[in-house]
């Protein structure tokens, strides 16, 4: 089995969101004592062809042995090198209304090597108070904060309204990517990674596939 610990960059988004799925079924089988695992009992759970699997895993630069398949135990820790989950990410959240609150409160982001310092908002509500033991400060002194944080990554949980007011501000000040959970499709120079995830695209795909399956059952 052949590794390494330079990553290729030029690996397409589809594989990079497929890869998370590889490594949390590999880490349910080393729980149960299993030593290694083939693409083809990958595919069997995660319902993605063997042959895509293998493919997917040559970009992390690790092969299996015919007949015996990948080493578990290194397959998990050369995956979750790459996918940088064994690295500290500082971010902080922009935005602590009941998405932001309830992000600062999710301490299991920690394992994935997400962790939040700070948040920040204009809600006297807030400002001051400590949430999972972070505290959240007012949007005004968030560039006096980040200078001693140094937070690559801003969590954007701001009113859509604000999301690329406030995306500005944030990348002015410093962070290098933005996690854009807001419904708004920011614009961003080129050198800052974006990352959207809107629940509300993934809501109304869920409501739709809901309403079709319903027509068809009806048919």
């Amino acid at each position: 089995m052949h590794t390494s610990s330079i990553p290729n960059w030029n690996v397409p988004e589809p594989a990079l969101r497929r890869l998370p799925w590889y490594l949390s079924y590999i880490k349910l089988l080393k729980k149960k004592g299993q030593t290694h695992v083939s693409s083809t009992q990958i595919a069997k759970k995660i319902n993605v062809s063997s042959t895509q699997i293998a493919k997917d895993l040559s970009y992390v630069k690790i092969s299996g042995k015919t007949r015996v398949g990948y080493e578990i135990s290194l397959l998990i820790d050369v995956l979750e090198t790459f996918l940088g989950f064994t690295s500290q990410h500082k971010a902080v959240i922009l935005g602590v209304g009941s998405l932001g609150g309830a992000l600062l409160g999710d301490s299991g982001l920690e394992q994935f090597g997400l962790k939040i310092f700070a948040g920040f908002d204009v809600s006297d509500g807030v400002i001051g108070c400590k949430i999972n033991d972070i505290p959240v400060y007012h949007i005004d002194d968030f560039a006096k904060y980040n200078n001693k944080i140094d937070a690559d990554i801003a969590i954007l949980t701001v009113p859509p309204d604000n999301a690329q007011e406030v995306a500005d501000f944030a990348i002015k000040n410093g962070v290098r990517a933005i996690w854009n959970f807001t419904p708004f499709r920011i614009r961003v120079p080129e050198h800052i990674v974006l990352q959207n995830t809107s629940l509300y695209a993934h809501l109304a795909v869920m409501f739709n596939r809901l309403s079709v399956n319903a027509s068809n059952s009806k048919k």
